[in-house]
């Protein structure tokens, strides 16, 4: 081989391995040497909110999802609102609904005492959601680590790409596709629903539309706290089972036509997801384990890794 040749082999080598570092992007034991107590000590603060508020886990759920779904896993959701940085916070799927920012601050808070600006806020987002999962009876997973932080937020991307309580199932199905999720992860993340809960004026038209797809009694029932008019922020739990117990019920409320948001019960409404819904009501193991293999997928939409992005020392700044 040339000398030529042999510097050209040389540089494909480089180039190989720089992708194939790429690829490999997030791995669980990332801060097995920088930082080996960074998860317990997330999940000890994670607990301890948990267990002063049972609600706040379904919020540490959906920020972790609402950070995903906007520019990739990078924390943009916490950033605060400044001259140069228009936040994700107060766009319209966000603004009064999304919670749990205080608690996330809080483990980052305790992670620095230890390991200072080692640990990435959108990990901790990462891992705030299995522990808050775990906490209240759902399944755990092996979360993947080393991602970075973001330094720019898109309040304008979080009011195009975030699925709202109004969509229908092909909007919802193309929504989730268009993250690189296909329609069984969407089915099963929509299964978070089986905690937490939604203000009135998400569900209002659902319940005073004498619709078929709503069970009569169930509409009756939610319109005692929500009234056709007024009282937009009354809270009703997504599942009026077993509200704060992650478990399979959310999928039978469906197919008894008691979903809460129009979004959810598109799920089980004559349509192709019908059947996965089915399945899940039947078989709490099967939801258990498809949730966990989502909630990882989604956890590697667009993470910045290697020298992009930043670690934040406080996570609603950049530093």
């Amino acid at each position: 081989m040339s000398a030529s040749n042999r510097s050209l082999a040389a540089i494909f080598s480089l180039v190989l391995l720089s992708c194939m570092q790429c690829h490999a992007q997030l791995s669980s034991t990332f801060y097995d040497n920088t930082c080996p107590n960074a998860l317990s000590t997330i999940r000890t603060s994670i607990r301890q909110a948990v267990s002063r508020e049972r609600r706040i886990a379904a919020s540490l759920i959906r920020l972790h999802f609402h950070d995903c779904f906007v520019q990739g896993c990078d924390a943009s959701i916490l950033l605060n609102e400044t001259s140069s940085i228009e936040s994700e916070k107060t766009a319209l799927p966000n603004l009064g609904s999304v919670r749990g920012y205080g608690v996330i601050d809080d483990a980052k808070a305790e992670v620095e005492k230890i390991c200072p600006e080692v640990v990435s806020c959108a990990d901790i987002l990462a891992i705030a959601a299995r522990d808050a999962s775990a906490a209240v009876g759902g399944p755990s997973w092996t979360v993947k680590l080393g991602r970075r932080d973001s330094t720019s937020a898109s309040k304008t991307v979080a009011e195009t790409d975030l699925p709202n309580p109004f969509d229908s199932l092909d909007r919802l199905i193309s929504g989730f596709a268009n993250k690189g999720l296909n329609t069984r992860d969407m089915v099963a993340l929509s299964g978070a629903h089986t905690i937490g809960q939604a203000q009135c004026f998400l569900f209002r038209d659902r319940i005073y539309g004498n619709g078929t797809d709503i069970d009569a009694g169930f509409a009756s029932t939610r319109r005692r706290q929500c009234p056709q008019e007024g009282e937009n922020g009354n809270l009703a739990p997504l599942d009026l089972v077993t509200p704060n117990q992650f478990d399979n019920n959310y999928f039978k409320n469906l197919i008894d036509r008691k979903g809460l948001l129009q979004s959810d019960q598109v799920l089980f409404n004559g349509g192709s997801t019908d059947s996965i819904v089915s399945e899940y009501s039947n078989s709490p193991r099967a939801f258990s384990s498809d949730f966990a293999a989502a909630m990882i997928k989604m956890g590697d939409i667009s993470p910045l890794t290697g020298q992009n992005g930043i670690i934040r020392k406080v996570c609603g700044s950049v530093n």
